[in-house]
C-alpha cells in the first residue's frame, strides 16, 4: 500500500458545543478520520493557514464569527469541501451556505454516523482515485473562441486557460451542462445528475449554484455574456453559439 493510500483523511471540526463536538470526533475517528477540533472561527482560520485539511465541518453559529464568514474567507484561497452544521432550518440559510461555497448543509439534531457518511460521499466526488483511468482532456468551445477545457483525470475545468476554483457541486453541475451543451436541462434533471442525494435538497439549490457558477465564469471571461442561460419555466442551458 502506498504512503498516500495509507494517509488518514484530515478533517477540521469547527464546533463550539462540547457535547456535539465530542460525539462527532468519536464517530469520525471510529470511521478512521483524523480529526482536529477548534471552538472558534478565528482558531479555524489559523489552523487552515498553517495546515492542510481534506475536509472541514463548520458550525454556522460560532461565538466570534459566523460559519458563513469563515467559509467566505476560506473560499478566497481554497476549494476544500465544507459541510455546514446549524440549528437553523430556514431555507434562506441553506441557500446562503451553498451560494458562498458550501458543499452540504445539515441541521441539528443529526446522527454523527450520517455526518461521517456525508463526508465520505462528498470526498468520493471531489478526490481523484489513486490510479485514475487514462483519459484525454476534452475541450468544449461554448461561444466562438471562448474555450472551456475539462481535464477528467484531475477533475478540473479551465476557462481561458485559468483553472476555475469550483466546489464539488459546482464542478459536477458545470460538467453536466458541458456534457449536454445546447440542451435545456430542468432543475430536477440537474439535481438528479449532480447531487448524490437529490431528495435532500430543493430546486432552489440549483439556482444558488448556477448563480455562483455564472459569477466565476464571468470573472474568468472578464465580464462577457453569461454562457449559462435561463429558459424561463424550463431550466438552464449552456449556450454553444
Amino acid at each position: 500500500m502506498s504512503v498516500q493510500a495509507a494517509r488518514m483523511t484530515k478533517v477540521l471540526l469547527v464546533e463550539d458545543e462540547p457535547a456535539i463536538a465530542d460525539t462527532l470526533v468519536y464517530a469520525m475517528e471510529t470511521e478512521r478520520f483524523e480529526v482536529t477540533h477548534v471552538l472558534t472561527g478565528r482558531d479555524a482560520l489559523a489552523k487552515i493557514a498553517a495546515h492542510r485539511y481534506d475536509f472541514i465541518i463548520l458550525d454556522v453559529g460560532l461565538p466570534d464569527m459566523t460559519g458563513f464568514e469563515v467559509c467566505r474567507k476560506l473560499r478566497e484561497s481554497s476549494s476544500v469541501p465544507v459541510l455546514f452544521l446549524t440549528a437553523r432550518d430556514g431555507e434562506i440559510d441553506r441557500i446562503l451556505g451553498l451560494e458562498i461555497g458550501g458543499d452540504d448543509y445539515v441541521t441539528k439534531p443529526f446522527s454523527p454516523r450520517e455526518i461521517a457518511a456525508r463526508v465520505r460521499a462528498i470526498l468520493r466526488r471531489t478526490t481523484p482515485s489513486e490510479t485514475p483511468p487514462k483519459q484525454e482532456a476534452r475541450t468544449f468551445q461554448p461561444s466562438g473562441s471562448k474555450t472551456l477545457e475539462h481535464d477528467p483525470a484531475a477533475m478540473r475545468i479551465h476557462c481561458h486557460g485559468a483553472c476555475l476554483e469550483l466546489t464539488a457541486h459546482e464542478y459536477k453541475l458545470l460538467l453536466v451542462l458541458l456534457e449536454n451543451k445546447g440542451r435545456v436541462l430542468t432543475r430536477d434533471q440537474l439535481l438528479e445528475k449532480a447531487w448524490y442525494d437529490p431528495g435532500a435538497v430543493t430546486d432552489r439549490t440549483v439556482d444558488a449554484h448556477i448563480k455562483t457558477l455564472r459569477a466565476k465564469l464571468r470573472l474568468a471571461r472578464k465580464g462577457a455574456e453569461d454562457m449559462i442561460q435561463t429558459r424561463r419555466g424550463l431550466g438552464y442551458v449552456l449556450v454553444t453559439d
